[in-house]
């Protein structure tokens, strides 16, 4: 039973952490160089991500990402590829530096992103879900074939029960969290 337990908790962990990952790329007003994670630049005929040829960096006066690559003679691709990336982000060239303005979200912009991160955390809740009736479709064909009990598994059900719930409550913390930070700024 505890291997079955371990799947179904990998499977779930594995979409909060998704969860969490997408959450990172809503920007809300605050720098965070996780929103440039799905930037890839156009590098020797290979798209690469950006982080692996610049270092990025929240601006020491706030209100702005820095994006500075190793190789300065690149600064024009990555500016092609910032702007590719449909993020909003409108890069400004400094030097050997590129400052990134990240704006504050209108009201309007504010209740769009409440609504995404709610999506978000809908389709997580769905694949816990999913998970946990997979799940109990193989403890139930475990019983069907007299490998365990019935009452084994009615204490299966209530475990993988209580493991899902866990799962949904730790995406509800999260996602509170979002719309506090959503709502903040």
């Amino acid at each position: 039973m505890n291997e079955i337990y371990r799947e179904m908790e990998v499977a779930m962990k594995k979409a909060v952490e998704y969860f969490q990952k997408e959450l990172s790329r809503i920007q809300v007003g605050r720098p965070n160089p996780a929103i440039l994670d799905v930037v890839k630049v156009e590098y020797y005929g290979r798209k690469i991500p950006l982080r692996e040829i610049a270092s990025i960096n929240v601006h020491p006066e706030g209100g702005a990402l820095l994006v500075k690559p190793w190789e300065p003679k690149i600064i024009g691709e990555v500016e092609r590829a910032i702007k590719a990336a449909n993020l909003g982000l409108n890069p400004v060239r400094e030097g050997k530096v590129l400052r990134i303005p990240i704006p504050k979200p209108s009201e309007e912009r504010r209740r769009e992103l409440l609504k995404l991160a709610r999506q978000l955390a809908e389709e997580t809740r769905v694949h816990v879900r999913n998970a946990r009736r997979d799940t109990i479709e193989k403890v139930r064909q475990m019983e069907k074939a007299k490998e365990i009990s019935k009452d084994d598994r009615f204490r299966a059900e209530k475990e993988i029960q209580k493991i899902t719930d866990r799962y949904i409550e730790r995406i509800n913390e999260i996602l509170a969290k979002k719309e506090k930070e959503i709502l903040e700024t």
